[in-house]
């Protein structure tokens, strides 16, 4: 039994803190928007971001063999049906709301995403190319937190600023999570940026990308178009650029340290820490829960 307990565990447990980050993420939407933040659709869209994430790693792939070698003894039915249940009760939360879109598309996208649609002799799977895996990411994931904040807004050009900002930052960080799987995807064909442009060319367009959508974030808070939520889009400029020039694959070797653990807290960190910073500042938010004004 102890044979695949803790692999199963893990694999329960591996994006755990995604979901966590996805729930934040929907969290800081709400304040840039300068909408008071609603738990129930943050939990909500967590859950379902954790399915997705949990059934990725769930159904096995090639690439998987190599960047995830520690899932090989876990037991992979446990794990999508928990995804199942994650999932179920984020939708239900979501339908609660009267949000029913957002549930469907991460559903649509994910199963295309892993599994592919199979035309013929052919299967047609999001999952490949160089930058579209991440695009599809960014859309999906940036769409899906406009989508959220759009139910709660009577002005529907505040979600664009929402949908540029998450999706092309999710684009990045999904980058930078290739330059950690390279040798994985490489020995499954799949090109990947970093694949194309290396380590350092990656972090070059990385880098441009970054400055490119805080500098559109500054100037839509200076121009008023957005809520100057400084300490939050600041944090994420600061850590963003700091983390593209100073990360290194050579740290995901190490057997402990703060190094080893720098992607999770710079990239699954930085909604929390944003977060907690501007707490500390004296800027406290306001919750709402269903039925209150």
């Amino acid at each position: 039994m102890s044979s695949f307990l803790n692999p199963t565990l893990r694999l329960l447990t591996a994006s755990a803190p995604v979901g966590i980050s996805g729930s934040l993420r929907v969290y800081i939407a709400f304040l840039l928007a300068g909408i008071a933040p609603c738990l129930i659709p943050c939990i909500a869209s967590g859950l379902i971001i954790y399915a997705t994430y949990t059934l990725d790693r769930a159904i096995p792939c090639a690439e998987d063999e190599v960047n995830q070698g520690y899932l090989t003894f876990a037991n992979r039915r446990i794990g999508v049906a928990w995804c199942i249940l994650a999932y179920l009760l984020g939708a239900a939360l979501l339908f609660w709301e009267g949000i029913f879109l957002v549930p469907i598309l991460p559903l649509v996208i994910g199963y295309l995403y892993t599994k592919g649609l199979r035309m013929g002799a052919h299967t047609f799977k999001l999952k490949g190319g160089a930058g579209m895996k991440n695009a599809v990411i960014g859309l999906t994931w940036g769409g899906s937190i406009a989508l959220v904040v759009a139910h709660w807004t009577t002005s529907p050009v505040i979600v664009l600023p929402i949908f540029l900002f998450f999706g092309l930052k999710l684009f990045i960080n999904s980058t930078l999570f290739d330059i950690k799987d390279l040798k994985g995807d490489l020995a499954a064909g799949i090109r990947t940026i970093p694949a194309y442009l290396g380590e350092r060319g990656a972090k070059y367009l990385l880098t441009g990308l970054s400055l490119f959508l805080h500098g559109a974030m500054a100037y839509l808070i200076v121009t008023g178009f957005l809520r100057p939520e400084v300490v939050i889009v600041g944090y994420s400029c600061l850590i963003g650029v700091v983390f593209i020039g100073l990360y290194s694959t050579e740290w995901e070797r190490r057997p402990t340290g703060i190094r080893k653990h720098f992607r999770q807290i710079a990239i699954q960190g930085e909604s929390g820490i944003a977060l907690g910073l501007r707490f500390l500042m004296g800027v406290v938010p306001v919750v709402l829960l269903p039925g209150y004004v």
